[in-house]
């Protein structure tokens, strides 16, 4: 980390300036470009002024940057609160502190700036990688400041003093890991800050042709789910999203929500019983599996299930989420569309009906000509999935650009798409064939983890497919891709897709070497966000009361926490015992007791925290005529009871010691002898 040959002159700062810059590189890539420049600019020119004793930047000059600095952060974020505005701020001024930072304290203070800004880190990023990167940053930090602390401690030095500062980081775990398992977990983010999340690419509530295969293209996680029996079938498999009920021509959408009560529903088969961890996609959507038993409440968000069976929440989801759910994957809705406080049923069947006025006028008439033939409703859907098998129909992430008629272009011209144009084509036809119909998206299949036996879901895996109503048997899944590409509900995307389209991440996991261990560090991420991150006050109370069932309240907790730390603090204390006795015993440090007591003789007694430096220059400043004999014995005393072997020994100290007589020189006035 520190090379030998920097010169002394530069050794503090060094001590400084890496641990801050480990602090605030990866806040780097959430931070304004400038605000980066700025502080690598202060950093160089802290530098220059350090190796030549030359301030290029004048009190003033550091007040017009300070302020501009400030402007632009509130330029950039419109404000200087809160998480994102007031990081920016501390990161600008953490640089323009470099260059007034003289002494040991400022030294000090930017070093636990520097602490703070380690753990804003999570507030942008809680991964297991971040954790383990501030794993290794937190150690040069303490490091910095054992060296601003200690004058032993050199640029040559280096590798003993990180050492040192990791025993003391050991040291502290035990406590920590006793205060993250007992402490009371609080309701809600920690300080009462939403945690942020980064934009992700995922579903939202319209589709246009091309948005779910670029969405293929994201290897990203959008849910893990673990099921506590069997798992169900892959192609029962269907994780509802948003349901599109609106179509303009070119793009579907919810409006307005659909305002109707639940319609009777029976389950069939047996429920599935499944805990789902999903991602933060700042949607207000959650992911369902099949028909609930029952719906779990989350913490400060209240959720709504509409009659189309979309289950909303109040907010965005801006955070990670865990929940559990019991439902049938296999389900009935029967009885007619009813509305209950709400629009009539025949305009809530007119909007499942609802087509532009003009366009595509070859599929209309498509759909006419089934109608006119067909027994009933579910025979005309049979002939769009026959028209779908039986013609040159190709799934294909690249599909041709879709004209202002694109149910025609795509049909009967370029027949070549993606599940949103197969989805989009067939509510089209059945809505002209007076069938009403809905697009539904959301995410199909997912892939087994073995290693944990849960089901990992990527944004590879967004599917959109269709629901049609049918008398006597409500409202039944049809999914239009799935007649031309079977495999891709049997096996997944990249059995579908041909082998040249298939996105990178497929293709990496494919092999057979590579997928264990793609496997095994997902298991590891998920144990991070299921102990770690998701150690919420419900998964709190689980765990503790496996060992004792009063563990299981706050009150428990907190006499658990007491005790654990009484424990912890007798334990170390019992650990340090023998080195405390070797401390007192210790030869340099006895003799340069009897060194302070000498000068306390003379009306200079030493302050109860004064280090033996500033000690040393205090009573010199008092007593010039004993300034030589002071640095000396001081300087002795650090090497003795710091230095490396081979340096200053105690005898030599006991030798100076013994010859410092201050009584015996001239006495100097004495303005005051006490320490400030």
């Amino acid at each position: 980390m520190i090379q030998p040959g920097v010169p002394p002159i530069l050794t503090p700062l060094l001590w400084l300036l890496i641990p801050l810059f480990l602090v605030l590189a990866p806040h780097a890539p959430h931070l304004p470009l400038w605000i980066s420049l700025s502080w690598l600019a202060f950093a160089l020119l802290r530098l220059y002024a350090e190796q030549t004793g030359r301030q290029l930047v004048g009190r003033v000059l550091k007040m017009v940057l300070a302020l501009a600095g400030v402007a632009g952060v509130l330029f950039s974020y419109g404000t200087v609160i809160g998480p994102a505005g007031g990081v920016a701020l501390l990161a600008f001024l953490s640089g323009a502190k470099l260059l007034e930072t003289n002494t040991p304290r400022d030294r000090l203070g930017l070093l636990f700036v520097g602490c703070f800004l380690l753990v804003a880190h999570f507030l942008d990023e809680q991964s297991l990688m971040t954790a383990a990167y501030m794993a290794f940053a937190a150690p040069a930090l303490v490091a910095g400041m054992i060296a601003t602390q200690s004058p032993a401690a050199t640029m040559k030095d280096a590798r003993a003093t990180l050492a040192f500062a990791a025993r003391l980081m050991a040291q502290a775990l035990p406590l920590a890991l006793l205060i993250f398992l007992l402490f009371p977990r609080p309701q809600g983010p920690l300080w009462g800050l939403p945690q942020q999340a980064a934009a992700r690419t995922g579903l939202s509530d319209q589709m246009s042709p091309g948005d779910i295969s670029q969405l293929i293209l994201s290897d990203e996680l959008a849910f893990r789910a673990e099921f506590s029996g069997a798992q169900p079938t892959p192609q029962q498999l269907y994780w509802r999203g948003p349901v599109l009920w609106d179509y303009d021509g070119h793009t579907w959408r919810t409006a307005t929500p659909v305002r109707a009560a639940m319609p009777e529903a029976a389950g069939l088969g047996n429920p599935a019983r499944y805990s789902l961890t999903l991602e933060a996609h700042r949607q207000r959507w959650l992911p369902l599996l099949g028909l609930p038993t029952h719906l779990p409440e989350l913490p400060n968000n209240p959720t709504r299930l509409g009659a189309d069976l979309q289950w909303q929440a109040r907010d965005a989801i801006n955070q990670r989420l865990r929940y559990e759910v019991e439902a049938y994957p296999d389900y009935q809705l029967e009885n007619v569309i009813q509305a209950v406080n709400g629009p009539p049923a025949p305009a809530l069947r007119s909007r499942a009906l609802a087509l532009p006025v003009e366009g595509n006028p070859r599929a209309r008439e498509l759909a006419r000509g089934w109608l006119e033939g067909a027994a009933n409703d579910e025979a005309i859907v049979n002939q769009a999935l026959t028209l779908f098998r039986a013609q040159p129909f190709f799934y294909t992430l690249n599909p041709p650009r879709l004209g202002a008629s694109a149910v025609d272009d795509f049909l009967f011209s370029t027949r070549r798409g993606f599940c949103e144009h197969y989805a989009s084509s067939f509510v089209f036809l059945m809505r002209a064939a007076g069938v009403p119909a809905r697009v539904v998206t959301g995410y199909q299949g997912g892939e087994r983890n073995p290693l944990g036996n849960y089901l990992i879901v990527r944004g590879r895996d967004a599917h959109a497919w269709a629901e049609v109503w049918l008398g006597g048997r409500g409202w039944v899944r049809v999914d239009p891709t799935a007649a031309v590409a079977p495999s891709r509900v049997e096996r997944g995307i990249a059995a579908a897709l041909p082998a040249g389209e298939r996105p990178g991440g497929m293709i990496s996991l494919e092999g057979a070497w590579l997928r264990p261990f793609g496997l095994g560090w997902d298991l590891i991420n998920n144990q991070w966000n299921q102990w770690v991150l998701g150690y919420n006050q419900e998964r709190q109370r689980q765990f503790l009361s496996r060992f004792n069932p009063m563990l299981g309240n706050w009150l428990g907790m907190v006499w658990a926490l007491g005790l654990g730390a009484s424990l912890l603090v007798l334990v170390v204390g019992i650990s340090l015992w023998p080195r405390l006795a070797i401390i007192r015993r210790d030869p340099a440090s006895r003799e340069y007791q009897r060194f302070c007591r000498a000068l306390a003789r003379c009306r200079i007694p030493r302050g109860a925290a004064e280090a033996p430096e500033d000690y040393a220059r205090r009573a010199a400043a008092l007593r010039p005529d004993l300034g030589n004999d002071i640095k000396r014995i001081t300087r002795l005393y650090l090497i003795a009871r710091y230095g490396p072997e081979g340096g200053a020994t105690p005898r030599d100290l006991r030798d100076a010691v013994a010859a410092f007589r201050p009584a015996r020189r001239p006495a100097a006035k004495l303005e005051s002898s006490q320490p400030t």
